[in-house]
């Protein structure tokens, strides 16, 4: 009972410290996420044929903090998965560290695709059908935190989402999930991601649509994938047991 004891509070103090060591490198990200903020809101604002406007003094500086934050969560995520894959590392085969350590950079340039997507396919076919609506009816005017907000509305959910096959992918080969249990729970995972697609985006049925198809095509590729390595994985002990 005492090595029990001992051994969870070795393991909740060896989490403590990933998680430390993670959050120190998200506050490291985002100061330095922040000095290069200003050209990075220049660019995002290229477009726009009108200067946006701002509330009070303070706003710009809450629009270069949410900018920041984005900035340091893209480049704390590989920093994130390894603390993961370092934590649950000893309870793996040699074979699945290696496999599983591959996961990482691929969880980075997954969440920068999902955010390009969102930023350069939706955001702009959302906002160019939005502002259709006041042509002749309203004087439009866009304030710098409204506008970033719709955006990052837009863009960092998809982000996050798009995690979701390499997420599945991983769980299935460590045997935690597997196609048969992601096919059962096919309607409720869609009932989720109809509610996520309503919660993100303008109460508008084509931003609807555009939000739900993505998610919808992304949760039936993580069971293909998934189905695709528990078949590896099952012919894999199959084989091992002849062998033996």
């Amino acid at each position: 009972m005492y090595e029990k004891n001992r051994q969870l509070i070795g393991h909740l103090e060896e989490l403590r410290n990933r998680i430390i060591i993670t959050f120190v490198s998200f506050i490291g990200f985002l100061i330095a996420g922040f000095i290069f903020v200003k050209p990075i809101y220049e660019w995002l604002i290229r477009g726009l044929d009108t200067q946006l406007a701002v509330l009070g003094p303070s706003e710009i500086l809450w629009v270069y903090l949410m900018l920041a934050a984005v900035i340091s969560m893209a480049a704390t995520i590989p920093v994130a998965a390894f603390q993961i894959w370092r934590f649950v590392a000893p309870a793996l085969s040699q074979e699945e560290r290696k496999v599983t350590l591959r996961f990482i950079p691929a969880m980075f340039f997954l969440f920068l695709f999902g955010l390009a997507f969102g930023y350069f396919l939706l955001f702009p076919l959302v906002l160019g059908f939005l502002t259709s609506l006041s042509e002749g009816q309203f004087e439009m005017m866009f304030t710098a935190d409204k506008y970033f907000r719709f955006m990052l509305n837009m863009t960092l959910p998809f982000g996050l989402l798009f995690e979701m096959p390499l997420v599945v992918l991983f769980l299935t080969r460590l045997g935690i999930l597997n196609p048969i249990r992601l096919r059962k729970a096919r309607k409720f995972a869609y009932f989720v991601m109809v509610i996520i697609s309503v919660l993100i985006t303008p109460p508008d049925f084509l931003s609807d649509v555009l939000v739900i198809l993505p998610l919808l095509t992304l949760y039936e590729i993580s069971i293909s994938l998934s189905s695709f390595v528990y078949k590896k994985r099952l012919a894999a002990e199959s084989s091992s047991q002849s062998a033996a």
